[in-house]
């Protein structure tokens, strides 16, 4: 295995394109695939994550990318200048860039930091709570990264603690274990994050995914201006975020619904540190939906934003459904002239198959409407202009009649 930690663009590895096969590499794609390289005895002999040289078939180098022979994503490109090293003075400039961005964008030190290929490092999410930082490594290169990655966090951000989130399932793909630490420092318990003006509580040691959805954060903005004045529901709220921001902008009432009584302990949390009222409802969402319209219940705002429903692309027909129910069970809940807010965060749920599937279920529901916003995830977490498909967000904002 090569020494990322001292790496030497003269003595990589180098990796080879298929005649006529590095076109849509040059045009921009940050990825390789297997079958447009050489895959040689040499190349599927080098260890999952190799720091290598890409070259095309007139031995032309065309940049350093992270190699894994068993991927169908074989190779990952770094940096279009293949004679630069990769080590922590590279990764602190890529971290330092990403930060001026972020830091441009937002005022407070609370947001995605890294997002992967947008970024310029793929396989990475980073984000950021003030001074502790959350790292999901997602490839086998940016795995054998880590130690100068960490190196590097600490040069730029100098953070109290760093968490490991290595937990996501698509490390499987890449042949990596699952894994859940703190990397350095200390954690005694949830963190405190600002977004939109509005203080929460993040769980990094046990909570969902990288602990918080900065993702939702414009969208929460758009929902909580239609909340002033109304009653709002919220389910599948999480750590509060619909809910929270909805009560700060003046909604008359606001529910909480969660399966999780974790995540509604971290709703009331954030409502406490806000000063404003909340119910926090422990029950499944269909279930609760269901109670709620027999009940005769009403309100003049209802977010649905569920965990992904589509892991997989097996999923989709059974995740497409689950879409179509929820709607369905939601629209009777909307007081006429009201809101729905409907989201979808699975990669695999196409935008358009999604939105079909809304309006299916309002159908059914026996509402009509309007689509006020149609939007993805906030510019903290930017697409790559070659990976269009990494949009996974999908939110739709509708007034029902």
């Amino acid at each position: 295995m090569n020494d990322i930690a001292a790496d030497n663009p003269a003595a990589r590895p180098v990796i080879r394109f298929a005649k006529g096969r590095a076109r849509r590499f040059r045009g921009g794609h940050p990825w390789a695939f297997s079958n447009e390289i050489e895959m040689t005895p040499e190349a599927k002999a080098l260890p999952p994550g190799t720091l290598v040289t890409l070259i095309d078939a007139g031995d032309e180098k065309l940049g350093v990318a992270t190699f894994n022979p068993h991927s169908l994503i074989a190779a990952r490109v770094l940096n279009r200048d293949w004679k630069r090293p990769v080590d922590a003075a590279f990764l602190g400039e890529r971290l330092g860039a990403a930060m001026a961005l972020r830091d441009a964008l937002f005022g407070a030190p609370y947001y995605r930091l890294i997002h992967s290929e947008a970024d310029g490092l793929p396989g990475l999410i980073v984000d950021r709570y003030g001074d502790v930082v959350t790292v999901q490594v997602n490839t086998a290169g940016m795995e054998l990264l880590t130690p100068v990655l960490l190196n590097a966090l600490r040069q730029v951000l100098a953070p109290r603690a760093v968490v490991l989130r290595n937990d996501s399932p698509v490390r499987g793909l890449e042949g990596l274990a699952l894994e859940h630490r703190v990397a350095f420092g200390e954690i005694d318990g949830p963190v405190e994050l600002v977004e939109n003006g509005a203080h929460f509580l993040a769980d990094l040691t046990g909570g969902q995914k990288t602990g918080w959805f900065y993702d939702q954060r414009d969208n929460r903005a758009f929902v909580a201006k239609l909340a002033k004045g109304r009653r709002v529901l919220d389910v599948y709220t999480y750590a509060g975020g619909f809910a929270v921001q909805a009560a700060l902008a003046g909604a008359v009432s606001v529910t909480a619904v969660d399966r999780s009584e974790h995540s509604l302990e971290l709703a009331a949390g954030a409502a406490k540190l806000n000063n404003v009222p909340l119910s926090c409802v422990r029950a499944e969402a269909y279930a609760e939906m269901a109670r709620l319209d027999a009940a005769g219940e009403r309100f003049g705002v209802v977010v649905v934003d569920p965990p992904a429903f589509v892991k997989s692309k097996k999923d989709l027909h059974a995740g497409a459904k689950g879409y179509r129910k929820m709607a369905k069970l939601a629209a009777p809940l909307v007081e006429p002239g009201g809101f729905l807010l409907a989201a979808s965060c699975s990669h695999h749920m196409p935008a358009d198959m999604f939105a079909e599937e809304i309006a299916h279920g309002l159908a059914q529901a026996g509402r009509s409407g309007r689509i006020l916003r149609v939007a993805g995830a906030a510019p903290d977490h930017p697409l790559h202009p070659q990976l269009p498909e990494s949009a996974y967000l999908k939110a739709l904002v509708l007034q029902l009649d």
